[in-house]
């Protein structure tokens, strides 16, 4: 399989280095907004072509697969347009700046009849199997609730302060918290409360949400992006809890029963970065003829998204052109 890239930043540095290290899939193009970016791109990253547009691209026949590596605000409008040059695509995180848009994104693939896949890298990693086995064999029980942080002082990048480019920490960071949430209690929320501070240019800077869902189940999560956090998810349960190590990129398991015993403990598999597992989901996928993958799954990424509306509309946070 032959993937573009779309966007040079520093995130798509680290897909093109992850699939150079791949079987049966090759770093094939680059697109950025000058000719010497992607050529700077494509000599650092061994990639083998370079293109000044992303239109020139998407144009490429050998293309199989567009990996869209740009800001928030713009993932709409590159899906579309990738879309529309018979491309499948896989999107990083946060998938579109709203749901609604999230769902035109979709209903086109789908009438093309081309996958459409978002780069959510958690959903897809083998520790996630391993979690929902533990949780499946109730080790600690009922689950009852968890918490879960993810916070980095990265407020002073461009991408993350700008409400032009969708900024703020909810969906730059807080999108981990609301999925790892969603991975143990799933999707039945019956209420969602929250609160934020605010930077100077309006986009949140740190959050608390609380998320209610069937049965009483709750979720108190936290991201920031003027703070480092341990990162940690907690999962509480009526006979024990789970320590999940890294919500981001998770580098342990810990059960503990209701002595406060450490009873199991996981390690994560080697592996190239992590990335590599949501390429090789598209990869099969794509070979299967399907139009979405069953990591992230149209409804979840709707149903996510639906989570961040709402969260946004108690602050009154409303992006440009929204």
């Amino acid at each position: 399989m032959k993937l573009a890239i779309m966007g040079a930043g520093a995130i798509a540095k680290k897909m093109a280095y992850t699939v150079g290290e791949m079987e049966h899939v090759e770093a094939y193009a680059i697109a950025s907004r000058t000719l010497e970016k992607a050529q700077a791109f494509a000599k650092e990253q061994k990639v083998r072509k370079a293109y000044g547009s992303y239109e020139e691209m998407l144009s490429d026949p050998e293309v199989d697969l567009v990996y869209i590596a740009t800001p928030h605000s713009h993932h709409y409008e590159h899906m579309m347009l990738a879309l529309s040059h018979n491309k499948p695509v896989l999107c990083e995180k946060s998938f579109t700046t709203n749901a609604r848009q999230a769902q035109q994104v979709i209903e086109y693939g789908r009438s093309k009849g081309l996958l459409v896949a978002e780069a959510i890298w958690t959903r897809y990693l083998p520790m996630r199997l391993v979690l929902d086995q533990v949780l499946e064999r109730r080790v600690i029980g009922e689950v009852r609730s968890l918490t879960a942080n993810l916070c980095y002082p990265v407020k002073s990048i461009e991408r993350i302060h700008n409400p032009a480019l969708s900024g703020g920490a909810l969906l730059d960071v807080g999108v981990y918290p609301i999925n790892f949430a969603m991975m143990v209690l799933g999707n039945k929320i019956e209420s969602i409360t929250s609160t934020c501070t605010k930077m100077e240019s309006g986009v949140d800077e740190s959050n608390a949400i609380t998320l209610t869902f069937k049965g009483g189940k709750m979720a108190m999560l936290h991201s920031s992006v003027n703070a480092l956090s341990d990162r940690r998810g907690m999962i509480f349960g009526s006979r024990g809890f789970i320590e999940f190590v890294n919500i981001n990129n998770c580098e342990g398991i810990n059960v503990y029963d209701r002595d406060y015993n450490l009873v199991e403990t996981y390690k994560p598999f080697k592996f190239i970065t992590g990335f590599e597992h949501q390429v090789e989901a598209c990869r099969l996928a794509l070979a299967e003829g399907l139009l979405e993958v069953k990591q992230m799954p149209h409804s979840e990424i709707i149903n996510v998204m639906n989570v961040m509306d709402e969260i946004r509309g108690q602050w009154g946070l409303v992006y440009p052109g929204e």
